[in-house]
């Protein structure tokens, strides 16, 4: 018989690079990284928002470092990508976490606009970000690769199409990768969050919160950012070598509820 192969289940000193990092899930996924020892290469448009986690993270005695970035600016990307690797030395796990609502009506005078917006920096952005940092993670013995997509790139809400469209995308992009990536050894997944107490669920009235969750998840219950971030964590681990194309609903059972 087999002995029982032992799997590292550690990220003490790999440097992950976090989009969206400011806020909700990313600054759950963040602080969370860090704990676990990994230097968090944390990225986000608000500049005042993301040095307060880079400082919080610092204070509990983790490792951060932070760069203002736009995902829609491609330029910028590529610059910040490389300063990241230069700045800490290399990059082994990258999570696609920034995003932004984009709910308009299909007849409304700004939905070209938000289409355009919403698949830059949602999907556009995404692809961007991998092939920056793709160099880089070829040298990574265990090279992650975590898009956060969303379960309206499984389903939709009506007037929802852009960020649905480009959340579709997400998941097609990360299965395509996937297939490209794998014999390389770089796993590419996908988390797909359902209902969760993000800035972008923030103005829903906690009646209607509640309302929703009961009529539609399984667990009956709005999710949490931190247990999405320990989801992402999981399949970063060196250990989850043999995961790869996966798209993982994060969603209170919320796309397996019929009724």
């Amino acid at each position: 018989m087999d002995a029982i192969r032992k799997l590292d289940r550690s990220v003490k000193g790999r440097v992950a690079l976090i989009t969206g990092a400011a806020s909700g899930m990313g600054r759950a996924t963040a602080h969370l990284f860090a704990t676990e020892g990994a230097v968090v290469a944390a990225t986000d448009i608000n500049q005042t928002a993301l040095a307060l986690v880079r400082d919080e993270i610092k204070s509990e005695g983790g490792a951060a470092e932070a760069w203002t970035l736009d995902v829609c600016d491609h330029a910028a990307i590529k610059r910040t990508v490389a300063d990241v690797a230069a700045r800490l030395g290399r990059i082994d796990i990258l999570i696609n976490n920034a995003g932004f609502g984009g709910f308009h009506p299909i007849d409304g005078d700004q939905y070209d606009a938000i289409w355009d917006r919403s698949l830059s920096g949602l999907l556009t952005a995404q692809q961007r970000l991998i092939r920056a940092a793709l160099p880089h993670l070829r040298k990574s013995d265990a090279a992650r690769i975590v898009n956060i997509a969303s379960t309206e790139g499984l389903g939709a809400t009506p007037g929802d199409s852009p960020y649905s469209v480009a959340k579709t995308g997400v998941i097609g992009l990360t299965r395509a990768l996937a297939v490209d990536l794998g014999p390389e050894g770089i796993t590419v997944n996908c988390i797909c969050p359902g209902p969760i107490r993000t800035s972008l669920t923030q103005a829903i009235p906690e009646q209607h919160k509640t309302i929703f969750a009961k009529r539609r998840t399984a667990l009956k219950r709005y999710g949490y950012p931190e247990e999405v971030a320990h989801i992402t964590f999981g399949i970063c681990l060196p250990a989850a070598s043999y995961l790869t194309g996966a798209v993982i609903p994060v969603d209170g059972g919320l796309t397996i509820r019929n009724a």
